[in-house]
């Protein structure tokens, strides 16, 4: 009786067929000129600047800072309440009061974040009234103010443990105040 297993008859296919395939991801050496470009040139990147295109929409204005449209004072006004210093990421800026309470936080968005949160509050339904006196268009709702000044959409989010309808007065002065900074 042979002890010789199937898989042990298969190992020098095996070994070929591997070889094979590792022979075909090998270079061409001298054939190389001759072969296809691996992307067509007008996507391969070059140093020039692309040429402008009528569909091309000019490049927005560099976004505002959103700690400086509302500012610690102000926003301490807002929650009425001491908060700490400010988190800056990016177009975002959030104070939030000590741990030692009572519960505040403020959030202040600038540009395409805060055009997406009133975007999605729109399609969820949420009761938007109109703001004036803050930008070219704005909005408010319980616990956010929305408006847009030049194309340029910012929110302020407003975190209390209180009746939202005692926040409305202060997040219109707020947004006001900061689209005066704009």
């Amino acid at each position: 009786m042979s002890s010789s297993h199937p898989v042990r008859r298969s190992r020098p296919l095996l070994a070929l067929a591997l070889l094979a395939v590792l022979a075909g991801c090998g270079r061409a050496g001298d054939d190389a000129g001759t072969a296809a470009p691996a992307f067509p040139p007008d996507l391969v990147a070059s140093d020039e600047p692309a040429a402008p295109t009528a569909d091309d929409e000019p490049a927005p204005a560099e976004l505002p800072d959103a700690c400086a449209l509302l500012p610690r004072a102000d926003a301490e006004k807002l929650a009425g309440t001491p908060l700490d210093d400010p988190i800056a990421v990016r177009e975002t800026c959030t104070y939030t009061a000590p741990v030692s309470g009572p519960t505040a936080q403020v959030e202040v968005y600038v540009g395409d974040g805060a055009k997406k949160m009133l975007d999605v509050d729109r399609e969820l339904g949420h009761e938007l009234t109109p703001l004036t006196g803050a930008g070219d268009e704005g909005y408010l709702e319980d616990g956010n103010a929305f408006f847009a000044r030049s194309g340029v959409w910012v929110s302020i989010r407003l975190v209390r443990l209180n009746d939202p309808a005692e926040n409305r007065g202060p997040l219109t002065a707020a947004a006001r105040a900061a689209a005066g900074r704009m």
